[in-house]
């Protein structure tokens, strides 16, 4: 191999000026390095979608020369893209470890003939991966959920290190990260850096995961009535700290919400959770023991309409009644865009009379699995980068991630803040940025993708905003006639029994128009005039009721 024709392009597919729907392309040798397939959840301007995920057309264009889709680990943000992947990809094996495995094969349940397709490699902190040219390791950090790791990209250009999703955790639950290892490739040099962003934003160091647990345990022996606790379903070491916290308390657990569910059983199965016998009771149990023996734990942490706690709140859940002493944990901080629907579920519950706990500097009820600048700067210092190039995160985060890295010593034309689709090239004189490939969203409503477009998400937003207005005009064409007063239809614009006069203005205004094509400009083509009835009718609401809603004209044509 000849370094001097080396070439190394970099991109992504998502992830990039959001947080969400992470999918990184390496791109060596004529070989595609696919690392992570996530999903992106939808804000409330996405009317009607479900996920976002990426577009996958170039890698569908590429296939032949993917070696393999390559997982940090578990978080919907980094998998739930994976069943859409595979629908439209030939992957030839997806590489993951402990846990994540577990959670992608959850997942894969529900397209049976995707998992009985796909290989599913399972690697360890201490493997190795030879390709051609490259050599694959993995650095084992601490996150959110276990199981997460780094990857080492070794070329003949340089290392290539991806840290997925991390913090540094001196006192971590479970196990620890490989700062050796994280020290030892610093010593060998590293060509170019991709790292998390989430919280570049944060000063200081992130508290470690073991502190909450203490904070928990603390908090539930004050409690002396009923206590529910929400929380991210995926954050595996925090339902292990509640359910830790609720053996120390006298508590037994009853789980509510699929996910968390899920979360459970996942992990018994791989041991990362563990329950004395007889601490975790099924949902229909919980009025068989006194409320200061109980501890509900739920999913709808961020104000999700349909989890356990919303519908808790709103009074909707089938078994959780409110009692006027129970207690409310929220052991989560809103993600960006869910703050109102959080703000609606306390505002529910205090009008419930229940007391409720958010994370506060008083009451450590969560931290983030994400490294704060402190930590940010450890990582710069122990890698010393030549390229740095800041990923998983909103345009603000990446741009302060890059700014910490010149801190550090990376020079500011060696960092580059890219968009979903940029193509950073690498090779032996240097870095730039040079190209783009096709990154935009793609909206999943139910199973299909990419139903939904930009156009029909704006078609809802304009009906959601400013409603619908049909004319159903009964034509004879070879008369050229209207013989029927035109129904009229309005959903979400005006109400017509009490806007009589205003109704019957557009009514007249629409059939004066039609009769004059069809007898003054001799028009009989229903779909040309249908198109400029639509636009004249649009305009001259706005002009009247400074207000555009979406027009449709449907014509009856009744000629023999």
């Amino acid at each position: 191999m000849d370094k001097n024709n080396s070439l190394i392009r970099i991109f992504a597919l998502g992830g990039l000026g959001e947080v969400g729907k992470n999918c990184y392309v390496i791109d060596y040798l004529n070989q595609l390095f696919v690392i992570d397939a996530g999903v992106l959840f939808p804000d409330e301007h996405l009317l009607g979608v479900d996920y976002v995920i990426p577009d996958f057309s170039y890698l569908v264009e590429n296939q032949e020369r993917i070696v393999g889709l390559f997982i940090t680990h578990g978080h919907e943000d980094h998998i739930g893209g994976i069943p859409f992947l595979l629908k439209q990809v030939k992957i030839p094996k997806i590489y993951a470890a402990g846990v994540t495995i577990d959670l992608i094969e959850n997942k894969l349940e529900e397209y049976p003939d995707l998992l009985n397709s796909t290989q599913i490699v399972e690697f360890k902190s201490h493997f190795v991966y030879k390709f051609d040219g490259v050599e694959l390791s993995f650095i084992r950090v601490n996150h959110s959920i276990p199981d997460s790791y780094g990857f080492v990209f070794k070329t003949e250009l340089g290392n290539i290190f991806h840290t997925g999703d991390y913090k540094i955790d001196l006192t971590p639950v479970g196990p620890g990260a490989e700062f050796d290892k994280m020290a030892k490739l610093g010593t060998e040099g590293v060509l170019a850096l991709l790292s998390d962003s989430t919280n570049s934003v944060r000063e200081g160091f992130t508290d470690s995961e073991s502190k909450v647990g203490a904070s928990l345990i603390e908090v539930f022996a004050r409690i002396e009535e009923r206590i529910i606790v929400a929380t991210f379903a995926s954050n595996m070491y925090r339902v292990q700290q509640i359910i830790e916290a609720c053996a120390l308390t006298n508590r037994h657990v009853a789980i509510f919400g699929r996910s968390m569910e899920k979360t459970i059983e996942v992990g018994q199965q791989v041991g990362y959770i563990k329950a004395p016998k007889g601490l975790i009771i099924d949902q229909t149990e919980i009025n068989n023991y006194p409320p200061n023996q109980m501890c509900l734990l739920c999913t709808g942490s961020q104000g999700e309409p349909l989890a356990a706690l919303s519908r808790v709140a709103n009074g909707s859940h089938r078994l959780i009644k409110l009692m006027p002493n129970d207690t409310v944990i929220f052991s989560s901080n809103p993600i960006p865009g869910n703050q109102e629907g959080v703000n609606r579920t306390i505002n529910q519950l205090f009008k419930k009379g229940t007391n409720v706990i958010i994370h506060s500097p008083i009451t450590d009820t969560h931290t983030t699995g994400h490294a704060s600048q402190g930590e940010q700067k450890l990582m710069l210092t122990l890698i010393k980068p030549k390229y740095f190039v800041p990923v998983h995160g909103e345009y603000r985060m990446q741009r302060v991630h890059a700014d910490t890295a010149v801190e550090t010593g990376v020079k500011r034309e060696n960092t580059f803040i890219l968009g979903n689709g940029d193509v950073l090239e690498i090779d032996k004189d240097g870095a730039r940025i040079n190209g783009h490939v096709k990154a935009d969203d793609i909206y999943i409503a139910g199973t299909a993708i990419g139903d939904v477009s930009n156009m029909i998400i704006n078609e809802r937003k304009a009906l959601s905003r400013d409603g619908m207005f049909s004319l159903i005009i009964t034509i004879d064409t070879k008369n050229k006639l209207i013989p029927l007063e035109p129904q009229v239809v309005s959903r979400g614009f005006i109400y017509m029994k009490e806007a009589e006069e205003l109704t019957s203005h557009f009514v007249g205004m629409a059939k004066d128009y039609v009769l004059n094509e069809m007898n003054t400009n001799n028009n009989t083509n229903l779909v040309n005039i249908k198109a400029s009835l639509t636009d004249y009718l649009t305009e001259a609401i706005k002009k009247e009721t400074d207000r555009r809603p979406i027009v449709i004209p449907i014509f009856m044509d009744i000629t023999i």
